[in-house]
């Protein structure tokens, strides 16, 4: 009798320590199968093969679960909603545990509904932090990220590219790889962005478990090829750099680091729009005088960005970084835009209109003390963009004369700005096959000869004066030429070596 009245104690003794959701709930079978504690092992369901943590708690490793036994064991818990305040909290972190179970989304006919019940406990742990009015305590923040680096902290799948650098351009063409999981990733994701900027979380007691490890993982999920993910991350690091300011500095470098490793060794990110879109609010944040740690960033990093070949999957974030820094300290303007001469395409025509519609921004951002500093380099460049016969480019590069800004600071030095640019203009006139490019090149020419006909008048002679010299120096170079041609043929039957004295200076290979 005693026996038989202790197996029952026992019993009734399991169910309740079940029921009542202890924080060290497990549902243990020999197979394996079951929901792992806080501190046990992450299970892994039908092979999905890849699991990681972190934090201070996070340490997971792989293991195998057997679906037969799993499937009678994983089923619906009763909703928090419906159980005493008492046990909420337990029964939470039973639910946050089995939500650590991975699934294989490779193959949508298997475990289809367990991967119903973890999509339902997940909306309903989303709902729970979202109307949540008390601080969170330890044991739910634990449980929580350990939940969401369970799930969201993987290897990225690469579909099979070519790893040439060279073709690093064209992967803008590629298909994007939309990941099967995403059903359940999204609201992973939404939980965890709505974790980080709850009023109910305390930055100071979350700080032990979203670590450094833990951003550094959120970066590396920004090569993710899904755009919805990276957009997902982009919210996700934005917040935690407003709650945890002690984690500032170190997400800046983090960043940078990233930036170095696509710049001097892959120029292969997906996540490089993503990541300056974050750069371009903290950098709008800045305050003045900018710090030099800052000035670094931009010399060795946002400038040297223009050097990748993809750079038109993120350009337009690039240049709103650019021009957060004229606007913040217009002593910069000097420095950005012979950087970006710098990198001037040479060949690529598509990139150079690029080119050309930054510095337009940064001009208009320009002061005119610092116009001058770098003005003669700018338009010796618009000035070669001119005679391209890429019809886009040249058009481009007539085109600031449109922007009222820019004229105006080009009417205020026209007596250094003319001389560079009338060549260029002379040549497209007389040359230039686009009918539209010789047409504008008119216009240009026009608005300085009706503004300042006498400065305009002062240039054509020196053009023309120029020119000739040009053309007395290539008759120079041609009878030189032909006359060691004559020597050469004269001795060439006698087995002679031909040594003919100069008769005309080295002249620079620019001429």
């Amino acid at each position: 009798m005693k026996q038989i009245f202790g197996r029952r104690k026992a019993s009734k003794t399991a169910d309740k320590e079940l029921v009542g959701g202890r924080r060290h709930a497990v549902l243990n079978q020999q197979s394996g199968s079951g929901v792992a504690d806080l501190s046990g092992q992450q299970q892994v369901l039908s092979g999905t093969g890849h699991t990681y943590g972190s934090g201070n708690c996070m340490g997971f490793q792989e293991s195998r679960i057997n679906d037969a036994l799993f499937s009678s064991y994983f089923r619906p818990l009763r909703s928090i909603k419906d159980v005493p305040n008492t046990e909420k909290q337990n029964l939470l972190i039973i639910k946050l545990n089995m939500c650590c179970i991975l699934f294989d989304f490779s193959d949508p006919t298997k475990n289809i509904k367990e991967k119903k019940i973890k999509m339902e406990t997940l909306m309903e742990i989303l709902d729970y932090v979202k109307t949540a009015n008390t601080k969170f305590p330890e044991i739910v923040v634990e449980g929580i990220t350990k939940m969401i680096s369970a799930n969201l902290f993987r290897t990225l799948v690469i579909p099979p590219r070519e790893k040439k650098v060279l073709q690093a351009f064209d992967l803008e063409e590629d298909e994007p790889l939309m990941d099967p999981a995403w059903p359940h990733l999204h609201i992973v994701y939404e939980l965890l962005l709505n974790f980080v900027q709850s009023a109910e979380t305390d930055a100071k007691l979350a700080k032990r478990y979203v670590d450094h490890s833990f951003i550094l993982r959120l970066l590396e999920l920004f090569d993710s090829e899904d755009l919805r993910e990276r957009d997902y991350l982009k919210m996700v690091l934005h917040r935690i750099y407003g709650k945890f300011m002690v984690y500032r500095p170190f997400i800046r470098k983090a960043i940078n680091n990233v930036f170095y490793q696509f710049i001097y060794e892959t120029e292969k990110h997906n996540g490089i729009a993503e990541l300056l879109e974050i750069l371009g609010s903290i950098i709008n944040g800045f305050a003045l005088p900018l710090k030099e740690e800052h000035k670094l960033f931009l010399v060795r990093t946002i400038i040297p960005l223009h050097k990748a070949r993809c750079i038109s999957m993120y350009h337009r974030q690039l240049s709103y970084c650019i021009t957060q820094f004229v606007e913040k300290d217009g002593k910069l303007a000097d420095t950005i835009i012979r950087g970006i001469i710098k990198y001037w395409p040479v060949t690529n025509s598509p990139k150079e209109v690029l080119f050309l519609g930054e510095l337009e921004e940064i001009l208009e951002a320009t002061q005119p003390s610092e116009f001058q500093k770098c003005m003669v380099p700018v338009f010796c460049q618009v000035a070669r963009c001119f005679n391209s016969s890429h019809f886009q480019v040249a058009e481009r590069a007539l085109f600031l004369w449109n922007n009222d800004r820019v004229e105006s600071l080009i009417r205020q030095n026209s007596k250094a700005i003319l001389p560079i640019i009338l060549p260029a203009l002379e040549k497209n006139i007389n040359e230039h096959w686009n009918p539209a490019v010789q047409s504008l090149s008119l216009n240009v020419q026009k608005l300085f000869s009706d503004r300042e006909p006498e400065l305009f008048a002062e240039c054509v002679l020196k053009y023309e004066e120029d020119k000739v010299r040009e053309e007395e120096l290539k008759l120079k170079q041609a009878a030189a030429w032909k006359r060691l041609d004559e020597i050469a043929s004269a001795k060439v039957t006698c087995g002679e070596a031909v040594l003919v004295s100069p008769t005309l200076p080295r002249q620079p290979s620019g001429v």
